[in-house]
């Protein structure tokens, strides 16, 4: 994906991230929030969005999981999975 493109799906999971914590207070998105990175922070590189789409979705998979969707805990696993293959090209490129 196009540094843009990942800008347009970070914004996306952050509004969805809004959704849930405005309708659930107990979540927190700890791990997204350490990044201090934004879909409107565009001087950030692409690999940092990227690297946040992942540990978000595998934040929102898991507030998802407590409301009984089926296949979250897969695709939490999976976004963790590959938040730690992002963190790795990171460190490689660094």
């Amino acid at each position: 994906m196009h540094k843009e493109e990942l800008i347009t799906l970070h914004q996306m999971l952050y509004e969805i991230k809004d959704y849930f914590e405005s309708t659930n207070s107990d979540l927190k998105f700890s791990q997204y929030y350490s990044l201090k990175i934004n879909p409107a922070q565009l001087h950030k590189s692409k690999m940092e969005h990227k690297y946040a789409i992942f540990i978000l979705g595998n934040e929102l998979a898991n507030a998802m999981k407590d409301v009984e969707f089926s296949a979250s805990g897969r695709i939490s696993a999976r976004m963790k999975e590959l938040a730690v293959k992002t963190l790795k090209e990171m460190e490689y490129i660094q």
